[in-house]
This record gives C-alpha cells, structure tokens and sequence, in this order.
C-alpha cells in the first residue's frame, strides 16, 4: 500500500455566507451591520446575531455558523499531514461558493480575525492568493480536483472504523474526503451524488471538526506504517 500523494479534504455545504439579499433590511441584521461599521451585504450570516431574521430562510438549520467552519479548518490545518503539505483544503459553501486554501495557509486563531477575513474575500472572490474563490457547486469542484476515490462522511452511511477509512484513503492515488460544514441536517442529494462511497465513523453524529482532526490523524498513522512496511 503506498500513501496518496495528496489528500482533498472538502468542508461541503458549509454554513458560510454572507448574509442573503432577502434578510438584509430586516431589523438585527441592520443593527449588526451599524454596530461593525459595514454594509448588510458585506457581513458573514451569523446565528449568534441574526437568529430572528433567520427564521424564514430556506433550510436555515443548516446556515449561519460561521463558527463551526472556522473551528473545523483550524482542526486540519494544525495537523502534521497539512503542515508538510498533504493536504489541499477547499471550503464548499451553501450557496456553491468554493473557497480554495493554499499550501501551507495559516487560519487566524482569533475568531474576530477569521470572520474579517472571511467577509473581503467573499466581498473581493480573489482569483489568486492565499485564498481562492471560486464560483461552483460541489460536483464541479469534484472534477476539478479529479480524485480517484471520493468519500463522504455521513451518519447516511455505511459503518466503517476510522482504521478501515483511513486505509481505503491511504491506497487510493489522490483521494477526496467530504465532511458537512454545516450544524444539522444532512447532504444534499448533489453532494451525495458526487461521492463515490459514504461511510459513517461512529454511531452518533459527530462535529465536523472532530471528524475532520480524527480522519487526518489515522491517515498519518497509516501512512507511517506504510512507509515502515516499504522501507523493510
């Protein structure tokens, strides 16, 4: 068995976005927006904020946690994988926004910091940078990174130990895998569709960030005892 020789890691339909044109004149979002100086339309979707002018958005269980995509890329990219350049991170928004991260990219430990981030580069959508984006949904970005094995994580799925996952990545050339960057619900049925298998790590529903950080940690594991096995 021979270690990939890049491993993708997609955060898919992750609840990142600036606030939507439909929500913006309502009450706390203006508030918001006044508070920090900006324009509604320039301001990440937030529930800790705009829970209220939530409420009539479309799936909007799954949205405004910018939070939770922010704890989840830290969780990756403070691994040993992506720190020797291993592993390609592309952030995949509700909204079929995809963010492309580069080698090596360090994410603001500060959450404040993140979310300015966040917001100028979906304001500005850079085509070059340390952040790249993109605008696609989650099956044009699969082909665009054109993986021989691409696996979703999903309670949907089938029940696979993180040993057997991280073995199944391990033999495969340039393998994706897809984690939800979302708090409730499940893929969409166009997610789904782009995955070639979806397995399931544990019998109950665990955060993206703990999947993502437990994933990458068996696949170094694997990857060192292939490396042992080759070098015997």
């Amino acid at each position: 068995m021979s270690a990939p020789s890049l491993l993708y890691f997609v955060l898919a339909e992750s609840a990142l976005e600036l606030v939507p044109k439909e929500i913006r004149r309502q009450a706390a979002v203006v508030s918001d927006a006044r508070r920090r100086g900006k324009d509604p339309s320039e301001i990440l979707l937030d529930r800790s904020f705009h829970h209220s002018a939530m409420a009539k958005l479309k799936d909007s269980e799954k949205r405004g946690r910018p939070d939770l995509v922010h704890v989840a890329l830290l969780n990756v990219t403070g691994t040993p994988l992506y720190l020797d350049g291993s592993v390609s991170v592309f952030v995949h928004t509700f909204n079929d926004v995809v963010l492309e991260i580069a080698e090596k990219t360090r994410i603001p430990k500060n959450y404040l910091r993140f979310r300015g981030l966040m917001e100028k580069v979906l304001v500005e959508r850079p085509k070059q940078g340390l952040i790249k984006v993109h605008s696609m949904g989650i099956k044009e970005l699969v082909r665009m990174i054109s993986s021989d094995e691409v696996v979703g994580l999903s309670v949907q799925g089938k029940m696979m130990s993180l040993e057997q996952l991280a073995n199944k990545v391990t033999a495969a050339r340039s393998p994706s895998v897809i984690v939800g960057g979302f708090p409730h619900g499940h893929f969409s049925p166009e997610t789904l569709s782009s995955m070639d298998q979806i397995v399931r790590v544990d019998a109950r529903p665990l955060e993206a960030h703990v999947v993502a950080s437990r994933v990458i940690y068996e696949v170094e594991k694997a990857e060192a005892g292939s490396t042992i096995k080759s070098a015997r």
